[in-house]
């Protein structure tokens, strides 16, 4: 018995510790990469800042990421005074394009997205594999076509030019059906053809309210998109006062040779763009976030 014993004991397994993560190393590497980031994504945005704040002769001759003399008023004056205040008709034509368009665009995406995601019908996943294709497929590569398309009608050169291609988005579509699948229960639908609800007003009435935080992402990405389009003004127009605030400071970036002037303006200008895009998003940050996560699980 003592042999067996001693024999068990011999090839018993030795007890292993076992090693605790090393969360404090992980969690440091982790914050000091995203600071890192963080710093590269925002140095752009502090240098706009800090050269705002310039005139034209200490642009060029301090350094550009150390302050100088503060003209920041003086060059809001002189920016929005030049031209007869062109600057804020290209700003408004901007809000326009991007915050109808978004609409319109954000408006049809839920249509179309809600139509894929509920309704059986011949050539459904045909028709989703078109709109998947059009995901794929860049912008710059349909600006061309587009207008050779407006020309034909004669309607380059005006507000529709830039318009209309900006409520079509693919992307917006692809979302949507992915939400509505996820956040539109079918028996909510059931129940209110039961009440005699329409198709269209069980849209209204409801696919739109359960859907509404994922179609705030829809929006904040189609704005985005058609804020920063510049391309498509750029080929589409030719009368300044319907420029977007890209294709207006482009324009005097382009001048500075004969005009120095003109690249305060266009630094103070940029700054100015970049507002309205960060109040939106401040705005609608928390239906951002839910919309985000509206489509992650699906019960």
């Amino acid at each position: 018995m003592s042999f067996l014993t001693r024999t068990e004991g011999a090839h018993a397994p030795a007890p292993t510790t076992r090693r605790r993560p090393r969360t404090g190393v992980s969690t440091a590497v982790a914050v000091t990469f995203m600071i890192a980031v963080a710093c590269y994504m925002l140095l752009p945005v502090y240098w706009l800042l800090v050269s705002s704040t310039k005139s034209q002769s200490d642009l060029v001759s301090t350094p550009g990421f150390l302050p100088a003399e503060w003209h920041l008023g003086d060059n809001l004056s002189s920016l929005f005074a030049q031209q007869d205040g062109v600057y804020a008709r290209w700003l408004l034509n901007s809000l326009l394009y991007a915050g109808l368009g978004a609409a319109v665009a954000t408006l049809l995406a839920a249509a179309a997205g809600y139509a894929l995601a509920k309704y059986t019908f011949r050539g459904r996943e045909a028709v989703f594999s078109v709109v998947l294709g059009g995901v794929l497929v860049p912008a710059t590569a349909l600006a061309l076509p587009l207008f050779l398309m407006f020309a034909e009608f004669d309607a380059t050169d005006t507000f529709w030019s830039v318009f209309l291609p900006s409520i079509v988005s693919p992307f917006g579509v692809y979302l949507s059906r992915i939400f509505a699948a996820a956040s539109v229960p079918d028996e909510v639908m059931e129940a209110a053809r039961m009440d005699g609800a329409s198709e269209f007003r069980i849209f209204r009435t409801v696919a739109l309210r359960l859907m509404a935080p994922a179609l705030v992402t829809v929006f904040l990405f189609q704005f985005v998109v058609i804020w920063n389009n510049f391309l498509l003004p750029l080929i589409m127009l030719q009368d300044e006062r319907l420029y977007p605030v890209t294709l207006g400071l482009f324009t005097w970036q382009s001048q500075t040779s004969r005009l120095p002037e003109l690249q305060t303006l266009t630094i103070v200008g940029a700054l100015i763009s970049v507002v309205p895009i960060v109040l939106t998003f401040l705005l609608l940050q928390r239906y951002w976030r839910a919309g985000l996560a509206a489509g992650a699980v699906k019960s």
